[in-house]
Formats: C-alpha cells, sequence, structure tokens
C-alpha cells in the first residue's frame, strides 16, 4: 500500500472546507472528514467532496455496543468511504460487527482501529485510565486484537508504528495522526513526530492538521509534507 499525506480538515463549515481545498488547483489531496465537519455538513460533505475527486478518511471512531456499530457502519458504507474506522477499545466483537456491518453493503473501504489518542501520554494512560501496561504494550495488544477481528489496520502514533509492524505484519496499516512540521506547535498532542520521523518509522499514511491547515500557505506545507514523507 503506497504512502500518503492525509490532510485533516477540522473545519466547522462545509463553506470554509470548500474555500480550503479550492487553493490546492490541480491537486485532489485525500482528506479526512472528522466529527466537527461531519456533524457540520453530514453525509452530503462526504458526497461533495468524493464528487470533486478526493479520497475519503471519514474519522468517527464508532465505539458502542457490537450491534449498533454493525448498524452504523452498513450505513457509512453507502457513502463510500476510502477508510473509516472504530475504537479498539470496543473490543474483539464490535471490531467483528464493524467489519461485517461495512462489508454487507459492499465497501471495500480500510477499516482501522484506534488504539490510543496521539493527545494520550504515558502518564495518564496510567492515572486515569488505570491501564497498568506501557503505552507500547497497550498499542500492540490493541493492534492485534484489531488484526484478529479482521480489520486492515489501526491509528496509532508513527513512535508506534515499528512495534505495531513487527507484531501484526508489514501490511497491517498503521495511519498516524500526531504529525507535525518541524518548527511547528504540538498543541494538544503529547506523541509527536515530524513527516520525515514518521517515514522513517515506518507509518504508511500520516494525518496533518493544523501543520497544513493553519500554515500562512497550506499548499506549500501540504507539498512539504509529500516531500518528506512520501517523496
Amino acid at each position: 500500500m503506497g504512502k500518503d499525506v492525509i490532510i485533516a480538515c477540522d473545519f466547522s463549515s462545509a463553506e470554509d472546507t470548500l474555500n480550503f481545498l479550492d487553493k490546492f488547483e490541480g491537486k485532489k489531496p485525500f482528506v479526512k472528514i472528522g466529527m466537527e465537519l461531519f456533524y457540520a455538513g453530514g453525509p452530503e460533505m462526504v458526497k461533495t467532496l468524493k464528487a470533486r475527486g478526493h479520497k475519503i478518511f471519514l474519522d468517527l471512531k464508532l465505539h458502542d455496543i457490537p450491534n449498533t456499530v454493525k448498524k452504523a457502519m452498513s450505513v457509512l458504507a453507502k457513502l463510500d468511504v476510502d477508510m473509516t474506522n472504530v475504537h479498539a477499545s470496543g473490543a474483539c466483537k464490535m471490531m467483528e460487527a464493524a467489519v461485517e456491518g461495512l462489508r454487507s453493503n459492499g465497501s471495500d473501504a480500510v477499516l482501522i482501529a484506534v488504539t490510543q489518542l496521539t493527545s494520550t501520554s504515558e502518564e495518564q494512560l496510567h492515572e486515569d485510565l488505570l491501564v497498568g501496561s506501557s503505552m507500547e504494550e497497550t498499542v500492540a495488544h490493541y493492534a492485534a486484537n484489531a488484526k484478529k477481528s479482521g480489520l486492515n489496520g489501526v491509528v496509532c502514533s508513527p513512535l508506534e508504528s515499528p512495534v505495531v509492524h513487527a507484531n501484526c505484519g508489514a501490511d497491517f496499516v498503521t495511519v498516524t495522526p500526531g504529525v507535525r512540521l518541524a518548527g511547528d506547535a504540538v498543541g494538544d498532542q503529547q506523541r509527536v513526530t515530524t513527516p520525515a520521523k514518521a517515514k522513517e518509522l515506518g507509518s504508511d499514511y500520516i494525518v496533518v492538521g493544523r501543520s497544513i491547515t493553519a500554515a500562512e500557505d497550506p499548499v506549500a506545507a501540504y507539498e512539504r509534507c509529500v516531500a518528506e514523507f512520501v517523496d
């Protein structure tokens, strides 16, 4: 699977999103539609960007009882997205239900599971979530569960891509947020790298938000990310 840069279009309206993407004349970057934009623009936002020729990562992080997730995925399958996700902490039966629901309507979208949010620190893992294992051990275990459940990969920090691939194989996809261009503020992220470092660590996809969307020249920032990670 080829490497790619996914732009996190974390905007609060369809208008802001389309104005931003209009800057990319002649380019159709892979884009992420997360909760903020999906709740603002709904399924029509997905359809609009697909019609414009963009690949879509629909980042809704489903986490509920297996039957609810199965039915939700069967609906999302009709949107023809290229990638979507669930929370691995929902456990294997929920992830298996997600696979069943997504495939029931013929979708071949890449289905991935969030291991631990890149805003979660090792301290928070232990103190807030009461997880006794290390971050690396936890991510590796959640990734193994995702693979066992029939998913295509996981969302993790680039720092954990090596252990995921070591345990689940080179073809098991790692989609990695927590990526910033050198010198940019890390914001609320904890486990962060640059695009170049993510490439070195073996990430398959990087998700980049504010380093591109808040840049003075977003197209140049995107091209810099591609140059560091893909080229």
